[in-house]
This record gives structure tokens, sequence and C-alpha cells, in this order.
């Protein structure tokens, strides 16, 4: 189930426009087609979510594409594609980075590449079209400016090592967020997905400091005063900021390097409207749906690409933060080494807590 990351419900009013034409065919083609269908079934992109509200009424608004959709984890959104087949219920879904190659593994995606396709990095993309992400997370810091003094606040992980300020990370065991937490620290340090000693090894030195704070940094530790320094997606940290108080929060891209992920839409191999499910894809990266996305606090993958409207760049931390960003580029170290991480944050860190 999605987290709520507190996405503006406004809907975008820009209409979809000055498509080339793309290497699935005429949009215009597509469009009409969509239209015949009327209907789109999503798992896993609930209105709540990184503002999809806005994308939904745009299609059903603009082009009388009607929308449904079932909130699920990404886990199950492909299990789901799997076990239904020509029964599907599902036409498009929205996953984590790491389940698009799952899904298309397993053969229960179908390809698109929207018209915008060569905007997205390689590295966010399957080369067929099978999967792409829409919007990334980066691992921030959220700072409460009303418990670090500025001249204090950190900037960098290096500057975590000489605070005063207590830093909470959550739960590595349990949360994805945290785990990533750990994996942005090293990278950090010149470490990487098969290589956490430099992420443990700063949260250990934290640890024997006495500023390693066990709480979760969600919006109710934040709102009440419970968390100095907290380590969070950045879309996380923003809608937080924004829903608890923009003047007494900062959320800001450690300089000295992170990890970039995101989320990326499937459609469903079996989907009663594909084309609906495609045209859906469309618009989602065309600059309407990608400034929807970025409503909802969500940096959109073709961030670079766009010129956001002033109210809506404001929401979003400058390109430029994210210069020293590096996505997971072997997913299955990562996945092995994201397994072991929880002994050993155990063993190397949680025993070396004051």
């Amino acid at each position: 189930m999605k987290k709520l990351f507190l996405a503006s419900l406004l809907g975008s009013t820009i209409a979809l426009s000055h498509f080339a034409v793309g290497a699935e065919g005429d949009v215009k083609a597509l469009e009409a087609a969509a239209k015949a269908e009327g209907q789109v079934n999503s798992v896993g992109m609930p209105d709540s979510w990184a503002n999809w509200k806005g994308t939904w009424d745009d299609l059903a608004g603009q082009y009388g594409i009607k929308h449904i959709d079932t909130d699920m984890s990404s886990a199950q959104e492909v299990a789901k594609f799997d076990a239904e087949k020509d029964n599907a219920s599902a036409d498009i879904g929205d996953v984590g980075a790491a389940f698009g190659p799952i899904a298309k593994a397993k053969g229960v995606t179908q390809p698109y590449k929207p018209s915008t396709f060569d905007q997205v990095p390689d590295w966010a993309k399957d080369k067929d079209g099978h999967w792409m992400l829409a919007y990334t997370g980066t691992i921030a810091f959220i700072i409460n400016k009303q418990l670090v003094k500025d001249e204090d606040a950190p900037k960098s992980w290096k500057d975590l090592e000489k605070g005063k300020y207590k830093v909470a990370i959550g739960d590595v065991s349990t949360a994805a967020q945290a785990a990533n937490g750990v994996l942005a620290a090293a990278i950090a340090y010149k470490g990487d997905e098969s290589n956490l000693a430099p992420g443990l090894a700063l949260f250990t030195k934290l640890a024997q400091q006495g500023r390693l704070s066990l709480a979760n940094p969600t919006i109710q530790t934040l709102e009440k005063g419970e968390i100095e320094v907290g380590v969070v997606w950045d879309f996380n940290g923003l809608s937080y900021r924004e829903q608890i108080d923009p003047k007494r929060f900062d959320v800001l891209i450690p300089s000295d390097g992170s990890v970039i992920s995101g989320y990326t839409t499937i459609i469903n191999k079996y989907a009663k409207h594909p084309n609906a499910a495609k045209f859906a894809r469309e618009y989602i990266f065309s600059d309407a749906g990608q400034i929807n996305l970025a409503r909802g606090n969500a940096r959109p993958i073709r961030a670079e690409n766009l010129k956001l409207p002033p109210e809506v760049a404001a929401k979003l931390l400058p390109n430029e933060q994210y210069k020293s960003v590096k996505p997971i580029t072997n997913a299955e170290a990562w996945e092995k080494s994201s397994k072991a991480l929880p002994q050993q944050w155990n063993e190397q860190v949680i025993v070396e807590m004051k």
C-alpha cells in the first residue's frame, strides 16, 4: 500500500498538446482508440499519491476516459497481473523501480514508448519500453530549524559526523527508505550497492557519539519535534514540510552524494483497455502529466526538460541539488546487500547505542 505523502489535489488544466509522433505510431490515433475504450483501471495509483488525481481528472475531463484505482503494493500489483491473465481487471500500475524488471521478466507487461521517451535517462527505462520511471525519489535530509541552528545544519553526510544534533533514519529492517539511506551514505563515502560498509561506519560513529535516534522520521514525529535531522526520501520530506510548516523545516540533498530511485508505470500484457493504458502513459510523460506529478511533490523524471510553473517549481528542490546523486545500477548486488543489512545494522550499529 502506498504511503500517503501530501499530494496536492489540484488538477492540471494544461492540455496535452504538441506531441511528436512516437515510435509506437501516431499519438492522435492512439488518442482515438483510447477514447473508444473510454476506461482505464489502475492499481497502486490512488488520487492522493503523487497527485495522480490531477492526471485522472485530466484524462476524464479532456478525453472522456473514466478511471478507477485499487491501491496495493508493488509486489501485489505484479502478482495480480500474473494471476488474472485473460480475466484482467487492471490495465496499468505504478511500482517501485526494482519491480519494473521483475514484471517484465515474469512476462506480464507490454511495451509502449511515449513520444518523450528519449528524455528519460537510460538508467530509468527499459530499452523496449516495458517500464520507465515517471518520477524519482532521492534520499534527503529534513532539518528542524527550531532545534538545529543554521550554522550547525548539515549540508553533507560528512557534516553529520561533527554535529551536535541527533540523526533519525528509521528501521532499516522494515523500511526501504531507511535502507536506501544507508546506501546513500555509503555512496558519499565511495561505497556502492555491493559495499554498504562506509554507510554502516557512519551510523556506527553516530551511535557511539550517542547521536543516533531510534525514532522513525514520520510526519507525526516531525510535527511533535522529536526529530532534529531526519533521513528521508525527498518527496516525503517536501510533503512533510508543506503539511506541517514550510518555515520550520529545511529539506536538501546531501552535497557529497545520494541514491536516486523512483516509480515506474507498467502496462498489463492482458489489459482489457490497452490503448487507454498506453495513452495514460503518454499523458503521464507529457509536460502536463509531469507537472501534475510535481504538484504532488514528486520530482518528474523529465525535470530538466520542463519549465514548471513558478508555484509548482517552489514545491521541488532545485535541479542543481541532484548533481551528485547516483542510481542503483547493480540491482542483484543491492538485493543481496539489502537482505544482509538488518543483521549488520544490529551487530555493528545498534550495539554501539548510548
